[in-house]
């Protein structure tokens, strides 16, 4: 069984339908692209997962429970983490409050993410602990986002284009993560434009095309 499956999703904004039957799957210590170009629906469909865009039919099954309809705090709660596109970190806070910030008690069926382990994960952030966020650079920015999401022991992590606009060297610490994700056993769906990217670090993935799966390999 499925960790993560979406049957028929639909979603959209206002009047204007964003998704359309929606089917997809990712199961535990899985990588999965789901690609496609801007506009194509890939930051919706996160979204309509984690509950921050409420789906107009379909369903979300989390661990072969309906959780559609949840609010964000809920699937954060059920062990299902989410990093957006625009790095949301608290700027004021230091890269160890932050990472605080994201902790959750350990929970069963999930690894456990020590400030040791998150270090060994991104060594960057080892040596810049005491650092307000809002002094990183973009990449640095990004790991951090990574980190404090995985700092509450997820099991499944949606992650939305995280390579896109870093540095080369930067590119590849995430991959590295990613890759360290899933041999903990992480469930992993990542919304990516680059398919040679997706081709690097993904199982398998899912094209979309306006708002539709069009392909699966």
């Amino acid at each position: 069984m499925a960790l993560l499956e979406l049957r028929g999703l639909e979603a959209g904004y206002g009047p204007a339908r964003v998704l359309f039957g929606v089917d997809l799957e990712v199961n535990a210590g899985e990588v999965v692209g789901l690609l496609g170009r801007n506009g194509a629906g890939k930051s919706t469909t996160l979204k309509a997962i984690m509950g921050l865009v409420a789906p107009r039919a379909g369903e979300v099954r989390f661990d072969g429970a309906r959780v559609d309809g949840r609010e964000p705090h809920q699937l954060a709660r059920l062990g299902l983490a989410y990093v957006p596109e625009d790095r949301r970190i608290f700027a004021g806070l230091s890269v160890a409050e932050n990472l605080a910030v994201g902790r959750q008690a350990p929970r069963a069926g999930a690894p456990e993410w020590t400030r040791e382990r998150l270090h060994a994960l991104f060594p960057a952030l080892a040596a810049m602990a005491a650092r307000r966020a809002g002094t990183l650079s973009g990449g640095e920015q990004q790991m951090l986002c990574i980190a404090r999401s995985l700092a509450g022991h997820p099991r499944a992590i949606l992650l939305d284009e995280p390579a896109e606009g870093l540095a080369p060297l930067v590119v590849e610490q995430v991959a590295a993560a990613i890759g360290g994700m899933r041999r903990a056993g992480v469930a992993v769906l990542l919304a990516e434009q680059s398919r040679e990217f997706s081709r690097r670090v993904a199982d398998r993935s899912y094209t979309l095309e306006k708002g539709r799966i069009t392909d699966a390999e």
